[in-house]
């Protein structure tokens, strides 16, 4: 196996991509172990089960994202500057991963959601965390654009539902036909979703 002082981060990394290639349901113990490079042994010295290791491999790569989002959200950026920069983020990152695999892969936690929704209570309620929280980066912008008069939305929470439930459906879909050009329209459809004028777009 690899080395102990690795071994953890080494199951993480592969039950994260044969999840993410694959499906829950699919991906075996035996397989994770194999991927990752560590003895079945080693596997239950870190984790009880497969559930428990996703749970702490999607909260290690939540953890790694939140930091990326920290920053195209800051407070600083403009808030239609800061949906432009997640739509692009958003773009940037499935290409990277269809280079990478050879297929588009939308998000993982929807993707894993969907699928163990019925199953896996505590691994699903890890993943309602993760997405109410990434909800609220939509939320943060859609308020500060709101009181600063460049759109109206005044209740932006459920702004934020509608847009991110439109913006997961994308990703959804552009896995569903392995197309990468369905993620195009992520800018103009938040921006017609929140109703911003063409030339506070422009300036955006």
């Amino acid at each position: 196996m690899g080395r102990v002082s690795d071994a953890k981060e080494r199951l993480m990394g592969a039950v994260r991509e044969l999840i993410w290639t694959g499906s829950y349901g699919s991906t075996t113990i035996d397989q994770i172990c194999e991927k990752a490079g560590v003895k079945k042994g080693s596997f239950y010295y870190f984790f009880d089960s497969k559930a428990d290791l996703a749970g702490v491999a999607i909260e290690e790569e939540w953890q790694r994202r939140r930091s990326e989002l920290d920053s195209l959200f800051s407070p600083t950026v403009p808030p239609l500057e800061r949906l432009r920069k997640y739509c692009d983020y958003g773009h940037c990152l499935q290409a990277e991963i269809k280079a990478k695999h050879g297929c588009v892969l939308g998000c993982p936690l929807f993707t894993l959601g969907s699928e163990i929704s019925t199953q896996e209570d505590r691994l699903q309620k890890k993943i309602q965390e993760i997405l109410d929280y990434k909800r609220k980066y939509l939320e943060t912008a859609i308020r500060d654009a709101h009181a600063a008069g460049l759109i109206h939305a005044p209740d932006a929470a459920a702004k934020a539902r509608t847009l991110f439930a439109f913006y997961q459906g994308l990703l959804t879909e552009a896995r569903i036909h392995n197309n990468l050009e369905m993620l195009r329209d992520a800018l103009r459809g938040t921006y017609e979703l929140l109703g911003v004028k063409e030339s506070e777009a422009v300036l955006a």
